[in-house]
């Protein structure tokens, strides 16, 4: 469907890395996880880059400890995702 293929357009430009800069894991998997669980969903294509940008500054200026938990366990435990849920639930609503 539509919608379908718009998400897959939003994961293919969250998905892109500067040449020779490397992204974390663990912002990765915080990118990822947004684009999976529908944040971006209303999102424009051209301003992916932005939210993700922005996101990535705010976890790394308001909540080190969420993306230390991801690099250090690995895997998105349950209270792990519900933080992030809270994060982006508050981030998207400011962002849009």
């Amino acid at each position: 469907t539509q919608r379908l293929l718009a998400r897959g357009a939003r994961l293919t430009e969250l998905l892109k890395q500067p040449q020779f800069k490397p992204v974390p894991v663990e912002e990765q998997v915080v990118a990822i996880f947004a684009g999976t669980r529908g944040y971006l969903d209303e999102v424009p294509v051209e301003k992916v880059g932005a939210f993700e940008s922005q996101a990535l500054s705010d976890l790394k200026a308001n909540h080190g400890d969420l993306l230390d938990t991801l690099r250090r366990d690995r895997e998105i435990k349950p209270e792990t995702e519900k933080s992030l849920v809270g994060f982006f639930d508050g981030f998207a609503k400011a962002f849009a």
